[in-house]
């Protein structure tokens, strides 16, 4: 299987799925085998006089709805592994996020208004500032903000 790309779109996914049918193939032994295939081999046996033309439909038939069946099981499988994997991927994502918004140097920063911004500026190191100046940018961009942080770096200074 070639290396997943990084970027975690439509390739990687491919990948990933594709991996997975392998493994999963391997360690239940599963074959593909088109309903034309096995027809072909139960018609050549039929010819052959080794089987009667009507066992030969009706192990086709049979054959057919073991298939289908066996892989509705193997996809609700694959499914609850992957819904297992999502979330393990959710929690830690919220464990990362709730992380990060602890350590950010302002408590509740998104919920509070520029004033109330300005207002917290105070005491925080030039680090945190530009830590706090870099999330306005990306988020608020509040101009006043933005002011009152390059203000308050300019005074640590």
């Amino acid at each position: 299987m070639p290396a997943p790309k990084q970027d975690g779109g439509p390739a990687q996914d491919a990948d990933v799925a594709e991996g997975l049918m392998a493994r999963i193939s391997r360690q239940l032994d599963v074959v593909l085998l088109t309903r034309e295939r096995i027809q072909e081999i139960l018609d050549d046996a039929a010819a052959r006089g080794r089987v009667t033309r009507s066992d030969a439909n009706a192990l086709v038939t049979e054959l057919f709805q073991r298939g289908r069946q066996g892989r509705e099981d193997m996809l609700r499988e694959l499914e609850a592994l992957l819904g297992r994997g999502r979330e393990g991927l959710d929690s830690a994502t919220r464990r990362v996020r709730r992380g990060s918004s602890a350590a950010f140097p302002i408590e509740d920063y998104d919920e509070l208004t520029a004033r109330q911004v300005l207002d917290r500026l105070g005491g925080l190191s030039d680090a945190e500032l530009r830590r706090v100046k870099e999330h306005e940018r990306r988020h608020g961009n509040r101009k006043t903000v933005l002011d009152g942080i390059e203000r308050a770096l300019q005074v640590e200074r």
